[in-house]
């Protein structure tokens, strides 16, 4: 069952504008009540448009705190790394602290990887905003699979069915564990996932997304769905 909360909007820019104005109200909300905002961020290609628009507004980038929901075990600066895009387009054309931008330190191996950030996600839960993509497999984060809910709130992921097979990853529970999810699905190869997502097919992000949490999608990946057309 797709979440309570979703949209479709026409098209990828709309998905990422929307997903922006998202963002910077729960980053306001978190600011005035905490005054820090803790954001977990998704790998991928979906979510860059979204860092592109946040790296040109203007907030109080000193109080975020900034997560990954997994990397790629790669030397820490391929660009292939979740945290090089993100760090390319958006993080390094902004003021956030490098002390409060926790990347997953993935070169270490994925063992000692997630023993590691699992101890500093322990300390930072539960966050303000956990932001979601999900490949055309269903698959969200580094979670391939719907084994369930392991120990450690990271885990080590191995043989992954894409490259790089060694990766690190927030399991369900942890990336269920915040205040505000935020899902983003774009392009006509999610349209059948999404579909069988809304049929309650055994998806890793069907087990990795809250009922309250908020999809948006595009009109290319929910055609095959049947949920509520979205009015910018």
């Amino acid at each position: 069952m797709l979440p309570v909360n979703s949209k479709i909007l026409p098209n990828p820019e709309d998905v990422a504008a929307h997903a922006c104005r998202i963002i910077i109200a729960e980053a306001e909300s978190a600011l005035r009540e905490r005054q820090v905002f803790r954001i977990v961020l998704a790998g991928g290609g979906t979510p860059q448009r979204t860092y592109e628009m946040l790296a040109g507004m203007v907030q109080d980038w000193d109080a975020w705190e900034i997560f990954w929901s997994d990397e790629r075990c790669l030397p820490a600066d391929h660009a292939e790394r979740n945290s090089r895009m993100a760090d390319r387009v958006w993080l390094s054309r902004v003021a956030i602290p490098s002390r409060q931008v926790h990347t997953i330190p993935a070169e270490l191996g994925s063992v000692r990887a997630a023993a590691e950030y699992s101890r500093l996600v322990v300390e930072r839960q539960p966050f303000d905003l956990v932001l979601l993509g999900m490949g055309s497999d269903g698959h969200t984060a580094s979670l391939f699979s719907t084994n369930g809910d392991r120990v450690a709130p990271v885990i080590a992921v191995h043989c992954a069915p894409k490259p790089p097979s060694e990766r690190v990853s927030m399991n369900f529970q942890t990336l269920r564990a915040c205040r505000k999810q935020l899902v983003l699905v774009t392009g006509a190869d999610k349209s059948a996932t999404v579909l069988a997502w809304q049929q309650d097919t055994d998806l890793p992000i069907a087990h990795a997304t809250r009922n309250d949490a908020c999809l948006l999608a595009d009109a290319e990946a929910g055609q095959s769905a049947n949920f509520v057309a979205a009015v910018l």
